[in-house]
């Protein structure tokens, strides 16, 4: 088997038993901060849930430059070990944390150390042919949304047995045998960079701001995690509005929804994938975020978790087509010695929107309502599909081949 789809497998297989170790607690943040730290105010719980929730987007947003500069000189892999190691550490200490401040500072470091998934972004497109990028990244990405539906539904089930904290503990478990299976049988053939390839910190964004077809990726990205996140403090608390008259467990109608949404994006991906390849990226980036902007209209307007279910599959299969677009997008605009670069800038961009989303999504719904989070995320990602129809389409910034965006 070739060395490239290799590692392609076992990423996907690694990164799925991550991604079901991360998914078991934090979709249900809010109900650990209303349990284990008697937060019973729904405004505070909303609040505190968002703060802590994007408190780790923050710090990765400030070093993922510095990790992918890093990746660039010496190797992918190595920040993937990097990443998976310390991971495992902080995130199995956070069970322990014994306020809301420590619970924050530990979410904190964990953004400092971590980078896992877009080291291994950066690796699988370092190496995949040009013509499979979009597949690759596409089969890539629904193994993590994979991993994502399994996790809160184990995290449902056991948290009813053995409570939240420990299932942090489980999750550092599941990270160091994820990451030790990466380290001893993932290969990269790295080749150091040329001195005249190598460039500060500075000389990065330089380069990379000054190309056209980037910065106008890098803002689809902060875009669409804004708004996807906005609703992630608020889903578990809207959930249990919607049983409450049932008297049914709200964390296991919780993994129920996640599950829903996943399913579709893990068939999705790699067939949007595919058509990328085929058609444009870019087209099947502008579709998808239509498609998302009107499904979450009548979520906010759903009178049973069933109803929400089904728009929630429903809005997967159109999920499937956002971050594998741009990934792949990002490649093709990219020289080959810079990937890591790159991606570790995206991934900046993917972290301010994940912090902001759900933090300005926990502020809403206590000023405005939990309905109005989903309506502000419509407009969010329609706001999104209008400048990728103004950047890559009236303007023919990026063609469907793509081209070098960084000389």
């Amino acid at each position: 088997m070739e060395i490239w789809r290799r590692n392609l497998y076992v990423l996907c297989g690694s990164l799925f038993v991550v991604m079901v170790a991360m998914s078991m607690i934090m979709p249900f943040l809010p109900l650990y901060i209303q349990q284990d730290f008697g937060i019973d105010d729904p405004h505070q719980v909303t609040a505190w849930a968002g703060i802590i929730f994007g408190a780790n987007f923050l710090t990765a947003g400030l070093v993922s430059p510095i990790w992918g500069n890093l990746a660039d000189k010496h190797g992918r892999k190595i920040m993937i070990l990097r990443s998976g190691y310390f991971m495992s550490i902080t995130v199995a200490l956070t069970g322990f944390a014994g306020s809301l401040w420590q619970l924050l500072a530990l979410r904190l470091i964990n953004g400092l150390v971590g980078g896992i998934i877009p080291a291994s972004t950066a690796l699988v497109a370092s190496s995949v042919p040009k013509e499979k990028i979009g597949w690759a990244q596409g089969l890539l990405q629904s193994f993590v949304t994979a991993g994502t539906i399994m996790g809160p539904l184990f995290g449902g089930v056991l948290a009813e047995r053995i409570g939240f904290r420990m299932i942090f503990v489980i999750t550092g478990s599941l990270l160091l045998l994820a990451t030790l299976v990466i380290t001893f049988t993932v290969k990269e053939n790295f080749v150091p960079p040329e001195k005249k390839d190598r460039s500060s910190l500075k000389e990065d964004f330089q380069m990379i701001f000054s190309s056209k077809e980037l910065p106008a990726l890098f803002f689809v990205t902060v875009m669409i995690q804004f708004a996807l996140f906005s609703i992630v403090p608020v889903l578990p608390i809207y959930i249990s509005q919607l049983v409450s008259s049932e008297g049914e467990k709200v964390a296991l109608w919780a993994g129920i929804v996640q599950a829903a949404m996943g399913i579709a994006n893990v068939f999705a991906s790699p067939q949007l994938g595919r058509l990328g390849d085929r058609f444009g990226s870019q087209k099947v980036l502008l579709f998808a975020l239509l498609a998302a902007a009107l499904l979450f209209i009548p979520q906010g307007l759903v009178w049973t978790v069933w109803q929400l279910v089904v728009l929630r599959f429903l809005l997967g299969l159109s999920l499937g087509g956002l971050l594998p677009s741009v990934n792949a997008l990002l490649r093709r605009a990219t020289p080959a010695h810079m990937v890591s670069r790159v991606y570790g800038y995206n991934n900046s961009f993917v972290s301010i929107g994940s912090m902001l989303g759900p933090m300005i999504g926990g502020f809403m719904a206590g000023y405005v309502s939990i309905n109005g989070v989903f309506f502000m995320t419509s407009a969010f990602l329609f706001i999104n599909a209008g400048w990728v129809y103004y950047s890559f389409f009236r303007n023919k910034s990026v063609q469907s081949t793509g081209s070098s965006g960084v000389e």
